[in-house]
């Protein structure tokens, strides 16, 4: 009897894994609002019944789609903290959003489905939060490393932003210093314009030599956040 289960666990596996490759070939060709469990059974010669068994609904493919995405993302951003383990701050902060960079060069259409226009009618559901806070939580724990090690160059905190830097490192690192927190989130969000503009197109014609152009401004985003330069 568990010799049958453990067969019948492993052709889920295959089969949940089958079908979302499927549905991340779709999101290649229609984009993500065209997502269609119909289809994508049709493409694996599966009846529609027989894949609500495992996606009750395209939202719920949609969720194990992204939760894949934010989860390979994350993890491409860990082996590149630990890969970079013994340099200094700023070179493992540049280390890891060029490892950004290139899990989402490598996937644009996985990206956009994380990164770019909110699929309609689609809400993410909690499930979705860990795995997208995989990326900040590496850039914190280098920058908290810094900040207890070698020390940082905390950026200056306008008076009138205080009360909301206080809120943001209360809630995403009650550890470090109001301003370093507010500049963490600050370089987030541009780590992911920098990325999107290229994923999306928008650097046609404009950045040629896009490896040197990525590195030099994530190291600025890193010395934005208080990343001491090499002495």
């Amino acid at each position: 009897m568990t010799t049958v289960r453990g067969a019948r666990a492993r052709a889920r596996i295959e089969i949940t894994a089958a079908i979302k490759d499927e549905a991340r070939t779709q999101l290649a060709a229609e984009g993500a609002a065209k997502l269609s469990l119909r289809a994508v059974a049709r493409e694996l010669g599966m009846v529609s019944s027989a894949l609500y068994r495992y996606f009750p609904s395209r939202d719920d493919l949609l969720t194990a789609l992204i939760v894949d995405a934010y989860d390979s993302v994350g993890a491409a951003a860990e082996q590149a903290a630990a890969a970079a383990e013994q340099e200094r701050p700023l070179d493992r902060w540049t280390a890891v959003c060029r490892a950004v960079r290139a899990w989402a060069v490598a996937h644009p259409h996985e990206y956009a489905l994380i990164y770019g226009s909110p699929v309609p009618g689609y809400t993410a559901p909690q499930d979705t939060i860990v795995p997208a806070s995989r990326v900040g939580l590496v850039l914190i724990d280098i920058a908290r490393r810094a900040h207890t090690g070698e020390g940082v160059a905390l950026p200056p905190l306008p008076d009138d932003l205080r009360p909301e830097a206080v809120r943001i490192s209360a809630d995403i690192a009650p550890d470090l210093p109001p301003a370093l927190a507010v500049a963490l989130v600050a370089a987030w969000s541009q780590l992911f314009g920098l990325v999107s503009f290229e994923v999306f197109g928008q650097f046609h014609r404009v950045v040629e030599d896009r490896d040197t152009f990525f590195a030099t401004a994530a190291r600025r985003l890193g010395q934005d956040v208080g990343l001491l330069p090499r002495g």
